[in-house]
């Protein structure tokens, strides 16, 4: 998540909030509070035990922000953690017992007139259709959830998949899994069978919510048939509940919508026929909430477990402060139920009783300003988004922004592929209109959260993560595990101790978990990227540390090759990877995508591996500078690297299910 080019294209300060604008931040509210001067101190109390400062140190931290925001315990916790197992194990607010449900759902509904009927999801769906669910629908629904579940014999601990299209009831689903203390396991609505199937499978999830499909690009994508091949691959599903997204209910033979009519039942008759009235269930702070899967790009899936505390203290920390969440916000972050952010939004907005915006379809339809106009007309005050899906909306001009007012934009967010300086101006400026900082935020699914996240309070440079996030106690060290204590040097990112919503390890057990995260440094969890900080404190990533292309016993990130590239005016978007090469062990070969304005010939290639050589060192020019138009990549916005590779070296492509856009293979193969 968020990384970025060499620190000499970033060295400016573009981005000087405001003395009332900080003031007015929840940060710096809280700084108030506990008289913490700067960002520095901030940290440091947050992470730190500090000899003249008792309020300070992690446990402090942790134990404040519960009261501080306001969640809710049934039961009190009887210390904030135990960490006798070593950092690896911890066990957080034991002996309390809580359940999310209730602080996202069940006390605002239960709240006064205004609360109850405030709206908690607007959703827009390709087609234009909007909905609005309040709090006291949101309640209902997730009892009638939880209903549904109890009857098909789901008690507390087993899980349940979400294979769903990004309709509103998502939110309802996950609610009333967590009432029953089932772990939800949210599936990512891009995926094809392979991938859906594998984690069916590894969850062994006997409930299946669905839809008949949804809409993409004009077109209704069929998810119905693709939920029954993945079963029938995976075994273990015995009831699926299907959501009518596409209108089909009314005749499924008609409208051929694949059923088992044993298995099979839909949403209305499944669920909105159940009682509205549950009593959610009080929950151990460690039982598990949900199982989100990482992405799989190497190797199998990893089942992340996350905890009923973990989470809510760890999502809506996060919006409350790195997003500065207000009551009257309307908070929008591109994403799929099926990736960490889809939960992490939900979660960290409910929580405070805010407002969810929800989109179902493209970035681009029916033109490239959907987005510009949704901001427009929903008056959305933070807005978070890829950097690629930012390249890819600048690429059409800036004429798609006239006419369309942003200016209720507050906050902008990123996260998940590398920025490059251009990009993250354009964004800054033309979206941001100059004034709304850019929140780019780097940790991942194994904590539902960020290692690294920008105070809004802070001044920003392009393509920055700021720093550690509140209550991270985060490092870049060297090989050896040491403090890297020079100002640009490049090292590991490594978390020194634990967090709330750090996994308490994976699904299939302690020891691949051991292995992926703590087995590199002594008692360091190791988050697997390349680290550094710049002479005036800002933090930057350069991808991940072994994706590193190793040329005649150099290595370079291919986030570097690629940022190098696209620091060329006529290069959009590229992508890097390596190739066997007799001479050097590994070439780097370039795939590009040009602005508009510009043709391929051999003189520009040689432009290109010029300044890549330029920036990077000769070694690393690129063997190839291919040309295409496109590339793979998933519904969220993310290049499949490994696809590029794959194709470019004749090796099996594997599961390439979560490709939104297959024809772009074909086009990697064509490239000259």
């Amino acid at each position: 998540m968020g990384e970025t080019t060499s620190l000499e294209d970033v060295d400016e300060i573009v981005h000087e909030p405001d003395e009332a604008f900080v003031e007015s931040t929840n940060v710096a509210a809280f700084m108030r509070e506990y008289g913490i001067d700067d960002y520095e101190a901030l940290i440091e109390r947050t992470t730190t035990e500090l000899e003249d400062e008792p309020e300070s140190g992690v446990d402090w931290f942790w134990d404040e922000l519960v009261d501080y925001l306001g969640i809710e315990f049934y039961e009190e916790y009887d210390e904030v953690r135990d960490d006798g197992e070593g950092p690896q194990f911890t066990d957080w607010y034991p002996g309390g017992e809580l359940n999310l449900a209730h602080n996202v759902a069940d006390r605002h509904a239960a709240r006064d007139e205004e609360r109850r009927n405030k709206v908690a999801t607007i959703w827009e769906g390709e087609d234009g259709e909007i909905r609005e669910i309040t709090y006291h629908e949101l309640r209902r629904q997730s009892n009638q959830v939880a209903n549904a579940l109890e009857e098909r014999g789901i008690e507390t601990g087993d899980t349940v998949g979400l294979y769903m299209p990004m309709v509103p009831e998502v939110a309802a689903i996950l609610y009333g899994c967590f009432k029953v203390g089932a772990i939800a396991v949210p599936i990512f609505s891009g995926f094809g069978v392979d991938a859906t199937a594998t984690r069916i499978a590894d969850s062994e999830c006997s409930v299946l919510f669905t839809g008949d499909g949804f809409y993409r690009r004009g077109s209704p994508v069929r998810l119905k048939g693709s939920a029954d091949e993945a079963i029938e691959e995976a075994g273990y599903v015995e009831d699926v509940i299907v959501f009518d997204r596409l209108g089909t209910s009314s005749d499924t033979s008609e409208n051929d919508v694949p059923w088992t009519d044993d298995r099979d039942e839909w949403w209305a008759d499944a669920v909105e026929s159940r009682s509205d009235e549950y009593e959610t269930k009080s929950l151990a702070s460690d039982q598990e909430s949900m199982l989100l899967y990482s992405s799989g790009t190497t190797g199998k899936p990893k089942g992340i477990v996350h905890t009923h505390a973990g989470v809510q203290v760890q999502c809506p920390k996060e919006v409350h402060f790195g997003m500065d969440l207000k009551p009257s916000d309307r908070f929008f972050w591109v994403s799929d139920i099926g990736w960490m952010m889809g939960p992490w939004t939900l979660i960290g907005t409910h929580t405070f009783g805010g407002t969810v915006f929800m989109y179902e379809g493209a970035p681009d339809h029916p033109q490239p300003d959907r987005f510009w106009e949704m901001i427009d007309r929903h008056e959305l005050t933070q807005f978070g988004i890829s950097p690629t899906a930012i390249r890819a909306l600048r690429k059409h001009g800036d004429d798609w922004l006239s006419g369309h007012d942003l200016s209720s934009l507050r906050l902008l967010g990123s996260t998940g592929e590398p920025w490059d300086p251009e990009s993250w101006q354009w964004f800054y400026e033309n979206v941001g209109g100059g004034e709304a900082p850019i929140i780019n935020i780097s940790g991942g699914t194994e904590i539902c959260g960020c290692f690294l996240m920008p105070m809004p309070t802070e001044p920003l440079k392009p393509c920055t993560l700021g720093g550690p996030g509140l209550g991270m106690d985060i490092d870049i060290v060297d090989a050896t595990g040491e403090s890297i204590k020079d100002d640009n040097e490049r090292g590991y990112l490594v978390a020194r101790d634990s967090c709330p919503s750090m996994t308490k390890s994976l699904w299939s057990g302690d020891e691949r978990y051991l292995e992926e995260y703590w087995s590199r440094f002594d008692d360091m969890w190791n988050h697997g990227d390349w680290a550094q900080k710049d002479e005036d404190g800002f933090w930057f990533l350069h991808g991940r540390a072994d994706d590193a292309l190793n040329v005649a016993g150099r290595k370079v990130g291919p986030a570097e090759v690629e940022g190098a590239l696209i620091d060329h005016e006529a290069v959009n978007q590229a992508a890097a990877i390596g190739a066997p090469d007799d001479t050097t062990g590994t070439a780097v070969v370039t795939y590009v995508i040009l602005e508009d304005g510009y043709e391929e010939s051999d003189d520009l290639r040689g432009e290109l591996r010029a300044q890549v050589g330029e920036e990077l060192g000769k070694p690393f020019r690129p063997r190839e500078v291919l040309f295409v138009d496109e590339f793979p990549k998933t519904q969220s916005g993310k290049i499949i690297r490994r696809a590029i590779e794959a194709t470019y070296t004749g090796e099996d492509l594997g599961d390439m299910s979560s490709i939104e856009n297959p024809e772009a293979l074909e086009k990697l193969e064509e490239a000259q």
